[in-house]
């Protein structure tokens, strides 16, 4: 997804940004490989699930690929910036359900959940957060309207759904 995504980008300080996430989503899948080992599974089983999962990354991976084609750099990096934001968002929601897993699975496994939120969750939260906005000031930027880049949430370094919402309601005074 962010190689992807990385071919498709306009903006240095969101190629950096995107450049970090895929390095950082590189080692968040180490960890999560051992966490599947913790639990007695091999992290190469597919299953109907993963399946799922796949065809959803191809499609977006296609998306960015059709943009590109079109040889618009702008438009493309637009397609790739709200398609890291539907993988972020799915992948935030799957960091919730480990988090919530953590709080009730006991011994080594929940100590190996407890482990792995705690190196990831943080990171997880920003590449949401972030993306989100650089999508929607990257937006506004293509209507011709005045936008803030990089986004409120990058000079502000939010990290919670509270800090993304008083980013957004800053970029007015940002501008």
């Amino acid at each position: 997804m962010y190689e992807t995504a990385l071919r498709c980008v306009v903006n240095e300080d969101l190629e950096e940004e995107w450049r970090r996430y895929l390095n950082e989503t590189r080692t968040h899948l180490q960890i999560l490989d051992d966490v599947a080992r913790t639990f007695g599974l091999d992290p190469e089983t597919e299953t109907p699930g993963r399946e799922v999962v796949r065809h959803t990354g191809e499609a977006l991976v296609k998306a960015m690929e059709m943009a590109l084609k079109a040889d618009k750099p702008e438009a493309a990096q637009l397609v790739a910036a709200e398609c890291v934001v539907l993988a972020e968002t799915k992948d935030h929601l799957n960091w919730e359900l480990i988090a919530e897993a953590s709080q009730k699975v006991q011994g080594p496994r929940g100590q190996a959940l407890k482990e792995a939120l705690k190196q990831v969750e943080e990171q997880e939260d920003e590449h949401l957060y972030h993306t989100a906005g650089w999508s929607r000031e990257l937006w506004i930027d293509s209507l011709g309207l005045p936008a803030v880049l990089p986004p409120p949430e990058e000079e502000k370094e939010v990290k919670t759904a509270i800090g993304a919402a008083r980013a957004k309601k800053a970029r007015k005074e940002m501008l």
